[in-house]
């Protein structure tokens, strides 16, 4: 993509009969992925990524290449949000759409968004359990970037690791409130070195600044850790694929 950045395609919804002709155009090397608005089986979503390796093979592509993010629109696509998050390998993330969802349940979206509280909980909780990504969804007032950053950290503390957006403003933002603060990154750092102590004198726990800490503490802290490495491995990417437009 253009200066590190990857390319995923929104495609039709499967109810709206298009998608096969939505994948026969943007299937191709190169695409990151597919974005699947309004998923609500496990079935749509097999069948989408069976789609996409049919057309890899035709095409000579890498096989599993492209990946789906499945959109999470609706009430049914809400309550299957685990089969979804799991019909297929080619699933990285889960996304949650809340303009959508409430239009659906009848409701108007509110300034606290409290009738959207069970919902993005369910779909960060299904993500997790799946392995794969929650991402939230985009804050439309792209205007108030104080909205923009309590929507981002209301939707970090719920378990989401990032956001969907429909402006470039709101990039850095979300960057940064998706990203380790520099305080997270040293008390992981403590938790990994204070751990590996404990383990050569035999002990599965230890105290660490006035709390106990075991091995669930340890596995954090090395998500922590890896998360900001991916970061960081982003961000060269891009410098690289920056100076080398330059030259």
């Amino acid at each position: 993509g253009v200066a590190g950045a990857q390319v995923f395609v929104r495609v039709n919804a499967v109810p709206t009969g298009l998608v096969a002709d939505d994948l026969r155009w943007s299937v191709q090397a190169g695409l990151a992925g597919i974005v699947l608005p309004k998923a609500e089986s496990g079935e749509e979503i097999a069948s989408v990524g069976e789609s996409i390796t049919e057309l890899e093979r035709e095409r000579r592509m890498e096989l599993g290449s492209v990946a789906l993010v499945p959109l999470l629109e609706t009430a049914r696509g809400v309550l299957k949000a685990n089969e979804i998050a799991r019909a297929s390998k080619r699933s990285i993330a889960v996304a949650f759409g809340a303009v959508d969802f409430t239009r659906d349940m009848g409701i108007s979206l509110s300034k606290d968004g409290q009738e959207i509280h069970y919902a993005m909980s369910h779909v960060a909780l299904a993500a997790r359990a799946a392995d794969v990504v929650a991402i939230d969804s985009p804050c439309v007032e792209f205007d108030d970037p104080d909205r923009l950053a309590w929507e981002a950290r209301r939707a970090r503390q719920l378990g989401f690791r990032g956001k969907l957006l429909i402006h470039p403003c709101q990039i850095e933002c979300v960057n940064q409130l998706f990203s380790p603060s520099e305080e997270e990154l040293e008390y992981a750092r403590k938790v990994t070195t204070a751990f590996e102590s404990a383990q050569e004198r035999g002990l599965g726990a230890v105290s660490l600044e006035g709390k106990m800490i075991d091995i669930a503490n340890l596995r954090h802290a090395e998500e922590v850790l890896s998360w900001v490495e991916a970061i960081r491995s982003r961000d060269r990417a891009i410098q690289a694929q920056g100076e080398a437009t330059e030259v």
